[in-house]
């Protein structure tokens, strides 16, 4: 009627017929013809890009490296030995060495007779790579480079750590001679102490000690106890977690020369826990870490020259926690992370396109102020 024709006054917001789920649709959209693009957009699309991909990247990094925790409380458990690994060279004969501990409870241990001994070469460890002399502070004091009461544990993650201590830890073998001819002793193995402070020690044969079956006095001139130490560490083996003392070099200066390294023993559990549901996953190992300072210097022939490794038991316990968190709470965070981003940047659209419409409409009233403005000579 009157030309009136139905398609012609269809509206947009209705749905299309036989849809009836379209019809609950309340986002508001944009046909293409109404859609324009701008260089701002672009620009921000850009910037959108780059924001994304770096938060991101950051978050990704963040979660596969996890978060560590450090809690120190006082040790509830009771356990009455405690094992220490050892591997060792000094620069003199195996036959010239008596190997010792001796503890609070009274115990002398013939090391010696326990622990492993391998003729070597100095050359063959000097050389090794990872070999680092102990250096000085300002004071005076041996710089280790690590401890229990930094949170730095050298260069491993408590996953690595954690991994790596449910292996079986073999000793590395002793490199061959070739005909060389043998000046140092490599001391290696694991030993069985009492739970108490003792004294680890390393001293020549005919000093400190008497012993029926070495009666024999060393020559003075025989004395060199410079060493490397390759590993020493309390409790079970395990060769990823790196000690203060692990691959250090010392040097004696002289014949009579007394090396004396104090350690306080601090037990440590290291677990990493996956997930953060109601029953997270968890692998733990138990093993202990310690602090370490150094005392070297020159002796007099009535002293006893010799490297002591004094230790002592505290009665604290440090637990090192890594966490990671599950996979539907990182793609939580990664939603919430892309949408503040998008959120964020159409933000900053709309007020640069508001800040340049409005300069826009100031240059413009001023030029056509000056341009189009009234003069008295016009009549």
């Amino acid at each position: 009627m009157n030309g009136y024709n139905e398609k012609s006054h269809h509206f947009d917001d209705e749905p299309e017929p036989g849809s009836f789920v379209r019809a609950f649709d309340a986002f508001p959209k944009a046909k293409p013809q109404y859609v324009t693009r701008t260089s701002g957009g672009g620009k921000w699309t850009v910037v959108m890009y780059v924001v994304s991909c770096v938060l991101l990247w950051s978050e990704i990094a963040r979660w596969w490296r996890g978060e560590e925790t450090h809690t120190f409380a006082v040790e509830k458990g009771v356990s009455h030995s405690m094992q220490i690994n050892l591997d060792i060279v000094v620069k003199m004969k195996c036959k010239d060495l008596h190997v010792n501990v001796q503890d609070a409870s009274g115990d002398l241990i013939r090391a010696g007779t326990r622990l492993q001994e391998d003729v070597t070469h100095w050359g063959h460890w000097v050389d090794a790579k990872g070999v680092h002399k102990l250096g000085r502070d300002s004071h005076g004091r041996a710089i280790t480079g690590a401890g229990w009461h930094e949170e730095g544990f050298g260069e491993e993650h408590v996953h690595d750590i954690v991994a790596m201590g449910k292996k079986k830890a073999r000793w590395a073998k002793t490199p061959r001679l070739w005909g060389a001819d043998g000046d140092s002793c490599r001391i290696y193995g694991s030993l069985d102490l009492n739970k108490v402070q003792g004294d680890f020690h390393i001293t020549a044969r005919g000093h400190g000690y008497t012993d029926a079956a070495m009666p024999a006095h060393l020559d003075h001139s025989a004395f060199n106890f410079s060493h490397v130490i390759s590993e020493l560490s309390f409790g079970p083996y395990y060769p990823s977690l790196v000690n203060p003392l692990d691959r250090t070099i010392n040097i004696a200066e002289s014949h009579f020369y007394k090396f004396q390294y104090f350690m306080s023993v601090v037990p440590t559990i290291y677990s990493v826990q996956r997930g953060s549901g109601s029953a997270p996953a968890e692998r733990t190992i138990f093993t202990n870490q310690y602090a370490v300072t150094e005392q070297s210097k020159e002796v007099n022939e009535r002293m006893v020259p010799g490297l002591f490794f004094k230790y002592d038991i505290e009665p604290i316990l440090l637990h090192v926690e890594e966490r990671r968190d599950g996979l539907i709470t990182f793609a939580i965070k990664i939603i919430n992370i892309l949408s503040g981003v998008l959120v964020a940047c159409n933000w900053g659209f709309t007020l640069s396109e508001w800040l340049r419409e409005v300069i826009g409409r100031r240059r413009r009233q001023h030029s056509e102020g000056v341009i189009g403005a009234k003069s008295s000579y016009d009549e």
